[in-house]
């Protein structure tokens, strides 16, 4: 049971730390603790519901590296509402957590296959992770390139409010692994976009395309759970939409 009440304890405690470097290196402001500190304690008690609805479950080596991955996101999400705030971010520390989350990504699924550690709150803390990522990300890069960016970041959490008023909607889909390549590009796009180092009109199009692929996702879903909605199921049941993508 120790493990399971420290988990996001310890992670809470890794983002206080990390937002103290970032104040010492980038110059943090009040934006940033505040966006930085209200994510993490968001972040933390969500865990720590799904975990205490959990008991016997124990966080594993793969659940480790995404908490650590939230840990970054939590100091990409100060940055980004500290750009915000004062029109300007460190771009360079933004995209460094950014990218060593992403880099991650790949890692805590390979180490939940090869520890045999994979389970369906593991998957489904590894995607609210992706998800933010892809939201703070997106409120980095609107400051250049206009509000339209914040559709990428606001899809997940749009699609998740039309599940609250269509039930529909909330019904697993069947596992595509094209889901969780759509969720990468939004990811790389992104970070590339905050680098700002790509050609302008390379880095547009870019985000114009992964918006596309992120729309045509969510939209084959969608397609598929309203055709679904009410017909008798003759398949074997769908994986949980927790194992891959943006998808709630």
């Amino acid at each position: 049971m120790r493990r399971v009440h420290t988990g996001p304890v310890l992670g809470l405690l890794a983002l206080l730390v990390l937002l103290v470097a970032l104040a010492a290196e980038a110059g943090l402001g009040a934006p940033g603790w505040v966006a930085g500190l209200g994510a993490g304690t968001v972040g933390a008690a969500a865990l720590a519901g799904a975990l205490a609805r959990r008991p016997a479950y124990r966080l594993g080596p793969a659940d480790v590296v995404t908490l650590t991955r939230a840990v970054l996101v939590g100091g990409v999400a100060a940055l980004s509402a500290d750009g915000v705030a004062r029109g300007s971010a460190a771009v360079g520390t933004l995209v460094t957590l950014a990218a060593i989350a992403l880099v991650l990504d790949a890692v805590d699924g390979m180490v939940a296959r090869r520890s045999g550690t994979a389970s369906e709150l593991g998957a489904r803390f590894d995607m609210e992770v992706d998800a933010f990522l892809i939201l703070v990300l997106s409120v980095a890069v609107s400051r250049t390139w206009g509000h339209w960016v914040l559709l990428i970041g606001a899809a997940r959490y749009a699609f998740a409010a039309a599940g609250a008023l269509l039930p529909w909607l909330r019904a697993p889909v069947p596992f595509r692994y094209w889901r969780k390549v759509v969720a990468a590009i939004q990811g790389v796009v992104l970070t590339a976009a905050a680098s700002a180092v790509v050609p302008h009109a390379l880095t547009g199009a870019a985000l114009v395309v992964a918006l596309a692929l992120l729309t045509e996702s969510f939209g084959r879903d969608v397609w598929w759970l309203r055709a679904h909605r009410s017909a008798p199921s003759t398949e074997p049941a769908p994986q949980p939409a927790a194992a891959g993508g943006l998808r709630p």
